[in-house]
């Protein structure tokens, strides 16, 4: 088995059941057997990201604000926009084992299960934007994640702390939020179907960060770095001082981040 074939072919392609259909061989592979990179194979650069052929990428600053979702097309977009998010960490997670080789089986298992956690989420999302009579690619997309993992192609201590430490934890932020804005309209199905998804995705980011928050510490005692090369890391990425309304103290803390920490991004008081 061309094990780093398959997570390139998985990558590479646009189509979801493929995706999910090579994770899941390459995650029962990588279960039981030890993985060995083959000689001469070099992981590719990724010039456009996989979603490319289906959605229209625009800058952020054209993105229309997402506020009326008593509309079916403004509740779709904000379906859309999230299961976009689902789809770029699906990538992502595969990456972080196509590219970082010399890294722990356990790893490997570990961004292959997000990787399959990240496609059940994109699915369930995908499902309700059918139903409200759209498709994924109907609402124009930024790839400010795909940005983010080839920037930091050469270092998996800078991918760790930027992809699931710092943008994966943002979500446990903005999640809580979302949910918060749509109970008064949980008495719509497609509203209450939409929080259940995202309570669902809640729950299990929170293993996915605190996975990223397990390797980034690792990968720290690797290269003899402090823990709080976190903060330089951001700051390198102009991260460190974006606006946090909301800082999701117990959320963070379960995803393992440190009560000095969590200060230094923003909350006032954590316990």
């Amino acid at each position: 088995m061309n094990f780093y074939l398959l997570l390139e072919q998985a990558i590479l392609s646009d189509d979801i059941g493929i995706k999910a259909q090579l994770t899941a061989q390459c995650l029962a592979y990588c279960s039981q057997n030890e993985i060995s990179s083959e000689e001469g194979f070099v992981p590719k650069v990724f010039d456009v990201p996989s979603y490319a052929s289906k959605c229209t990428i625009v800058s952020p600053k054209d993105l229309r604000m997402r506020k009326d979702f008593d509309t079916v097309e403004g509740l779709a977009s904000l379906v859309h926009s999230i299961a976009h998010i689902e789809y770029c960490a699906i990538d992502l997670a595969l990456d972080g084992v196509y590219r970082y080789r010399d890294m722990p089986q356990e790893y490997n298992v570990d961004w292959l299960s997000v990787a399959s956690d990240e496609i059940r989420h994109f699915g369930m999302l995908k499902d309700l934007l059918v139903d409200l009579g759209f498709e994924y690619g109907d609402f124009p997309v930024h790839s400010g994640l795909f940005d983010a993992g080839n920037k930091t192609l050469d270092n998996s201590l800078h991918r760790m702390a930027i992809v699931p430490r710092y943008f994966e934890a943002s979500g446990l932020d903005v999640g809580p939020q979302i949910v918060k804005k749509l109970h008064n309209k949980r008495k719509l199905a497609s509203v209450a179907r939409l929080i259940e998804v995202l309570e669902i995705i809640y729950v299990e980011e929170i293993d996915h960060v605190l996975k990223g928050d397990k390797w980034f510490k690792f990968l720290c005692k690797v290269f003899d770095e402090d823990e709080s090369v976190y903060f330089e890391i951001l700051a390198q990425y102009d991260l460190l001082d974006k606006h946090r309304p909301h800082v999701n103290v117990q959320g963070r803390k379960e995803a393992g981040f440190s009560c000095e920490e969590i200060k230094r991004l923003g909350a006032k008081v954590c316990e």
